[in-house]
Parts: structure tokens; sequence; C-alpha cells
């Protein structure tokens, strides 16, 4: 399964994320309300940005998130955990979005194409959510991921530990879901 596909929608273009993208990506990072609910709410730091940069670049699977229109990069995401066990399954996440493109539907057309994408390969696609991060769950139920009973686990923030979630989208109820309508 190629994690660091080119996948080009009706507004976006998702591209492999590359060295050379850390000022456009931090200057869409930058904002501390994109973290604000998030369990690294620190993350617009630059210090904190870079690790998270450079953790990106060294796990493989992340994706700039490029709009088609201007040709900013507005935000980042990730397809991390394969795994060809069982039909097989990958985590998408690690996604933020510029405060421009919140609330309208970016956040579903990203989705919508790495979904497709994913889904081609593995049976299940996995999300993994801080159990506090109401704006994440939210979005999460609004494409159709259905919260699962695996444990997210507890991860280390620098506010503390946070408990996380695991939400799915398999291929079925993908096919079946309000992605599938545009």
């Amino acid at each position: 399964m190629d994690r660091q596909p080119t996948l080009e929608g009706e507004t976006l273009l998702l591209r492999p994320l590359a060295a050379d993208d850390w000022d456009a990506l931090y200057a869409a990072a930058s904002d501390p309300l994109v973290w604000e609910l998030h369990p690294a709410n620190d993350r617009w730091q630059e210090p904190v940005f870079r690790a998270y940069f450079a953790d990106a670049l060294a796990q493989g699977g992340a994706l700039a998130v490029i709009d088609k229109a201007s040709g900013a990069m507005i935000g980042s995401s990730r397809m991390q955990a394969f795994d060809p066990a069982d039909g097989g399954s990958v985590e998408i996440g690690w996604t933020f979005l510029a405060r421009s493109h919140w609330g309208g539907g970016t956040n579903r057309e990203l989705k919508r194409l790495m979904l497709a994408h994913a889904l081609k390969y593995v049976e299940r696609v996995d999300f993994r959510v801080g159990e506090d991060n109401l704006r994440s769950r939210g979005a999460m139920e609004k494409i159709g991921g259905r919260l699962s009973d695996r444990d997210g686990g507890l991860i280390e923030t620098a506010s503390g530990p946070a408990q996380h979630v695991v939400y799915e989208i398999t291929r079925e109820s993908f096919a079946q879901g309000p992605l599938q309508s545009g």
C-alpha cells in the first residue's frame, strides 16, 4: 500500500510531505486556536511543531494538503500503522487544517480522498482521537466514523497524559456512508 500517494479532488491536492514544506506548513500550524482542543495544545509553538514535523517525515505516510484555488498549503494528514493482517488496516490521523478551511467541506474532501485510496488496500481505517477532543470527535461522526471498543491508549502530551479513543471506517461502511454523497 502506498501511504504517500498524490491524490486530487475538486478543491484539494494531497501530495507527499517534504522537508522543504516546513515554512508553508508551519504558517498554517502556528495559530494557537488550531490546537486549542487538541491533546497536544502547545503544537503551535515552533519547537513543538518542529518535533511533530520531523516525526511526520521520519514515519512516512505524511501528506501535505494544498488548496488548489490558491496553491496554499493549508494543513497535513498521515497514513500510518499499516497492518496487512485480517484484511488489513491503516491509521489516518495527525490531521490539522488552517482555520480558514474549517466548517466547510475541506475535511470531508480530505478524508474522502484518503479513505478511497486506503480502502483499495485495507478493509478498515482507524482514527485515534483524543477522548476530550470534541471538535475531532464531532468531525469523525460527520464523516461516518464509528466509535470502536478498542482502547486508543494513553498518550503523553505537554499538558499531561491524554486518553485516546479509536473510530473506524470499514470498506463497507464507507461505501454506504455520508462521504459517498459528495
